[in-house]
């Protein structure tokens, strides 16, 4: 008869612990990074439904963002903190379980091009989403195993706290970048970037390889070849379809498929982005579904614009037809020109909003709500800061927000341990 493997308590412990720190911090970025872009995700979402035929339900794709966003923030503070262990424990357990067969779909049908797990900020491949949820299954199931087992920061009073603090954080955060814009930007058009060079392609950049199968028919069947062995002079065979199948993608640039064209349908893209001078881009990626409460400032601003020799347009996916009815609803005078929809949404999370460039360097960008208005136009953009990108702040941002998350909890177990502990050592609970 073998004798019984045990793993020693204490060593046991430290596998949960650690593990309850992987898990918790991965749910944690994956909320957040979701929580500064939440028109990301929810365009994310739209992929998905629109894969699975479900285009009817597209309208609950934003409030599926906050929900998803805020319960992964949510279940990565309370594991990390410790409480409702064997309720968060199982969710997180339920979560891994229900997307590790999902990516592994996605692996092998390939309907999208990736999950989209951390938004823009992390973009990995499907197969790598799948073999990074192995380890956090396994993990959630310890977790979930062994939940007493973790250590519980707070008391039984406070956990509600815990939970109530973080779920309005990430939900303030995500509101205020859905209301503006997101204030860490993961995509190639972030302020500051050119973009041509962001398009180009290195000389010797791995190119896509495909698989070519040529269809021949012969006595009435028909057989594949491929381009070595196809029955090339045989007046036998007849030639009857060739199919190309991507086994392996190439180089990409991090900004591709940018291509504007005029109302005739001629490529403009050149025209634009080599212009020398500032040239307003007033994006919304669908005309119909626009804010159309900031007009007066949009046409105020246009002619700013044409007072000052800047160029000014319109840069939309809409039908002529919506154009036509945006113009008569606004008076709009601009011209207007036509783009990749994906792509609109893309460069700015605002319908309508706005991108000043110069040389294809984005030099600043406008949500609706803030695009400059008669008071800050009173000199050429040369003379004043709107033509100069703003300074960066990421870093202290991330510091800032990490400060208004921590340091309210850290106060909050203060006062925990000192008035309902009572001073006495750590007992986690047994819920």
């Amino acid at each position: 008869m073998r004798p019984k493997i045990s793993i020693p308590d204490s060593y046991l412990k430290m596998m949960v612990e650690a593990c309850r720190f992987l898990v918790g911090a991965v749910f944690i970025f994956s909320g957040f990074v979701k929580a500064v872009d939440p028109l990301g995700t929810a365009y994310k979402i739209e992929e998905y439904l629109s894969v699975g035929g479900l285009n009817a339900f597209g309208f609950m794709a934003l409030p599926a963002s906050f929900v998803q966003l805020a319960l992964e923030f949510v279940m990565g503070v309370c594991l990390i903190a410790g409480v409702y262990r064997k309720i968060n424990s199982l969710l997180a357990l339920l979560v891994m379980c229900f997307m590790t067969p999902l990516t592994l779909y996605l692996a092998i049908a390939n309907p999208v091009t990736d999950c989209g797990c951390f938004g823009d900020a992390l973009v990995i491949s499907n197969w790598q989403t799948f073999f990074k949820n192995i380890p956090l299954t396994l993990a959630s199931i310890l977790i979930f195993w062994r939940h007493k087992q973790m250590t519980a920061w707070f008391s039984v009073k406070s956990r509600s706290l815990v939970l109530l603090y973080s779920f309005v954080f990430v939900l303030g955060v995500s509101l205020y970048c859905y209301a503006n814009l997101p204030i860490l930007d993961f995509r190639p058009y972030k302020i500051g970037n050119n973009i041509v060079q962001l398009m180009k392609v290195p000389e010797n950049a791995e190119k896509d390889v495909f698989e070519t199968k040529l269809i021949y028919e012969k006595d009435g069947k028909q057989q594949e070849f491929t381009l070595d062995n196809y029955p090339q002079g045989d007046s036998a065979w007849k030639f009857v379809d060739a199919k190309s199948k991507l086994i392996r993608k190439g180089y990409e640039p991090p900004i591709h498929g940018f291509t504007i064209s005029d109302a005739y349908g001629a490529d403009a893209t050149d025209e634009i982005l080599s212009d020398p001078n500032y040239v307003f881009l007033l994006i919304a990626h669908k005309l119909e579904q626009a804010n159309d409460s900031h007009v007066d400032k949009i046409n105020d601003l246009y002619d700013y614009a044409k007072q000052n020799d800047y160029c000014f347009l319109c840069l939309t996916a809409s039908l002529p037809s919506q154009i036509e009815e945006w113009k008569a609803a606004t008076g709009a005078r601009y011209p207007f020109y036509t783009m990749d929809d994906v792509t609109l949404r893309t460069i700015i999370r605002s319908n309508p909003g706005l991108v000043l460039i110069k040389n294809a360097v984005i030099i600043n960008k406008w949500p609706d709500r803030k695009i400059p208005g008669e008071e800050e136009l009173v000199s050429s953009l040369e003379d004043c800061a709107l033509g100069y990108p703003p300074a960066s702040h990421k870093a202290r941002n991330l510091i800032e927000l990490a400060g208004i998350l921590i340091v309210p909890l850290l106060i909050l177990a203060w006062f925990d341990f000192y008035h309902y502990r009572r001073k006495k050592s750590i007992q986690p609970s047994n819920v």
